[in-house]
């Protein structure tokens, strides 16, 4: 009889019946049968049932015969195994164990038990490192010593005997399965390919499978990859984070044992994902590496580095983002038909952000959500304007604890600069939306993106504009701006400042987002002569961070109030330089007359009077809010005396004198 996907598990049920039947027997037959009901006796046509049962199905495949294939079980263990399911399976089975045993309460399988009903024993069956007990088929409970504790089957077990497939218990919070999905970008279904190769292989120790580490800071690409690489293998792919993996000894070996035993029941594939692990996590890293080393089973890491393993083989495989040509593709398809005409709008998508596949997906769903929702409630929404917000805030890199995001409230009203100062800040904002343009269409990108980036130094006194600047030039441009706190990305450890730079550049590179390294003097300071490791590491991280810089698709900003202390190596290849003037008494004047928000209520000021003040305009500001604090206070309109009080405190402040020059005709 064949058995077929559609009767497979009545056939289970049916063979696991019949199977119980006959340890039913055993236990019938060593009790006094008048100790027994007439439901418990035996007669010829159960035993012929039986029989016959047992020639229609032992020949075929049957959850319990897989898994004493599994596990090599030996036909003591097979039967033993049966029993401790009997009694979960069978309520007839606890009254039979308490009978057998000669005490009613023992209604229970024992080792006891065992040896005295079952065939073939064999006393390895009882040792911790048997079948049974090595791969927790069964369950020794406390008792009153190893024969007559009780027995109890594991209930991953018992449901892999009745036909249900099912994480164990024990390892969900921990281990969660992997989707897949069935399309991938041209460049990724190369590298599934090449999984897959690597691990067609005859091999009769899963310790000799090497590991596979997809590598890179592709992160939402990997995991479609690692699944649907299983998936052309027949395997099931579950990933585990990083810090869910336990790091004590008895911790680690339970979840080794767990998943290896799940590995033999369900070809499951482990896949460790590294990349938010912490360097500094030695523990964590321990476990993991042990994990590499020791776990009988196919493993995948991603990992932003690469590992190395010392016992066994590891296979590094490079997570690159689609290309931008596929990522156009993937734009068009997800965005589908029913859409307005987007004109270029995809083009300068690509070029801005760097998403892959799954994140284009997602912002493509979200956009067409909002857009039905504001068409259905009459709103004026532009699409092409939802669409960029959406990518912007998909693409919203993880640098909480490297650099700040600040809300760009300014406007170019709120810069009085110089003419030549504001024609080039405009002109930096025009590369930033002109760059799809001259690089892509008219051919000034080539084939490196070497010298592509676009950066500019903004230098000037303290107060001057430069970081309103970068403000402005982040809201002109519709991007995130991101002010690096150089107090955490600069380090005295060796190594430790070019890693947090190439954190920062990484997680930037996928919405291109405004970096802003304000006085960043101490970053970009000029390169010293080489004295010791220190200062040759000092150049290694300045050219680093030069080599960056030429290939960030972002806008790169750095202030300095130093502009003579920066490598002029390092000013040669930075795009924009502007120079930001202390202001002078007309310009003084202008942020005067702009300082005061159109709400705010003033008498009698005196801008040309005021503009006598020897400040920059970031203490122009500072004076102001003061001075609005102070009228609200009074409960007054904002007038010279108020701005003379304020000006007083931020002099203090400064430590400067106020000289009778600057405040001549104030009151």
């Amino acid at each position: 009889m064949s058995i077929t996907a559609n009767n497979w598990q009545a056939n289970n049920h049916a063979y696991l019946t019949a199977s119980l039947g006959k340890i039913r027997e055993a236990l019938v037959q060593h009790i006094d049968p008048s100790l027994l009901g007439e439901e418990f006796l035996i007669d010829e046509n159960s035993k012929s049932e039986n029989s016959t049962l047992d020639a229609i199905y032992d020949s075929e495949s049957s959850a319990l015969e897989e898994l004493c294939g599994i596990f090599d079980l030996s036909d003591f263990e097979h039967d033993l195994l049966l029993l401790c399911a009997g009694v979960e399976l069978d309520a007839s089975f606890a009254v039979l164990c308490g009978a057998a045993c000669g005490d009613a309460e023992k209604s229970y399988p024992t080792f006891g038990l065992a040896i005295t009903v079952l065939e073939n024993l064999h006393w390895s069956a009882f040792s911790p490192s048997g079948m049974l007990r090595k791969w927790r088929l069964i369950e020794v409970s406390s008792g009153s010593g190893l024969m007559n504790s009780p027995l109890r089957i594991d209930e991953r077990i018992l449901h892999y005997l009745m036909g249900v497939q099912h994480l164990d218990a024990r390892l969900l919070g921990m281990v969660e399965p992997v989707e897949v999905v069935e399309e991938l970008v041209p460049s990724h279904q190369q590298l599934v390919e090449k999984i897959v190769a690597a691990w067609t292989v005859e091999i009769t120790d899963l310790l000799k499978l090497p590991v596979l580490q997809l590598c890179g800071t592709e992160v939402a690409s990997k995991r479609p990859i690692a699944a649907l690489a299983c998936e052309y293998l027949g395997q099931n792919l579950y990933t585990i984070a990083a810090h869910s993996i336990p790091t004590t000894p008895i911790e680690l070996n339970q979840f080794k044992l767990l998943w290896e035993r799940e590995v033999a029941l369900s070809n499951s594939v482990l896949l460790i994902d590294c990349d938010d692990l912490e360097t500094a996590d030695t523990a964590r890293e321990a476990a993991i590496a042990h994990l590499c080393e020791w776990l009988h089973s196919p493993v995948m890491i991603t990992t932003s580095d690469r590992k190395r393993a010392r016992l066994r083989a590891m296979l590094a495989f490079d997570i690159e983002r689609p290309t931008s040509n596929e990522q156009y593709q993937v734009w068009q398809a997800a965005l589908g038909t029913n859409t307005p005409s987007l004109n270029d709008q995809v083009d300068t998508l690509v070029s801005q952000f760097n998403l892959s596949a799954p994140i284009i997906q997602a912002a493509c769903s979200q956009v067409r959500s909002e857009w039905q929702q504001a068409q259905e409630s009459q709103h004026n929404v532009d699409f092409n304007l939802l669409l960029w917000d959406t990518c912007r805030a998909q693409a919203r890199p993880k640098l909480d604890d490297l650099a700040e995001r600040i809300e760009s409230n300014a406007n170019w009203d709120d810069l009085v600069l110089p003419e030549p100062q504001m024609k080039v800040l405009k002109e930096i904002a025009s590369h930033v939306q002109q760059r799809t343009k001259v690089y892509q269409r008219w051919g000034f990108g080539g084939k490196s993106g070497r010298g592509l980036g676009i950066s500019s130094l903004l230098a000037g006194v303290s107060g001057t504009g430069k970081t309103t600047a970068a403000e402005v030039l982040a809201r002109e441009l519709r991007l995130d701006i991101y002010r690096i706190d150089l107090s955490a990305v600069v380090s005295k450890y060796i190594g430790e400042t070019e890693k947090n730079l190439r954190r920062v550049f990484d997680a930037a590179e996928l919405g291109g987002v405004v970096l802003l390294f304000d006085e960043a003097d101490a970053l970009f300071g000029k390169r010293t002569e080489v004295k010791d490791s220190h200062d040759r590491h000092a150049n290694v991280e300045v050219s680093y961070l030069l080599q960056r810089m030429e290939t960030y698709r972002g806008l790169s900003v750095l202030t300095t109030n130093l502009k003579d202390s920066l490598d002029q190596a390092f000013l040669r290849r930075i795009r924009f330089v502007v120079q930001f003037p202390f202001p002078d008494a007309a310009t003084r004047t202008e942020i005067w007359r702009r300082v005061f928000p159109k709400d705010t209520p003033t008498e009698g000021l005196d801008f040309q009077r005021l503009a006598q003040l020897n400040v920059a305009g970031g203490n122009i500001r500072n004076i102001a809010l003061n001075t609005a604090f102070l009228a609200a206070d009074a409960g007054e309109v904002v007038t010279m005396k108020h701005i003379l009080q304020a000006t007083m405190s931020e002099y203090i402040k400064l430590e400067r004198a106020l000289t009778d020059a600057e405040i001549k005709g104030w009151v």
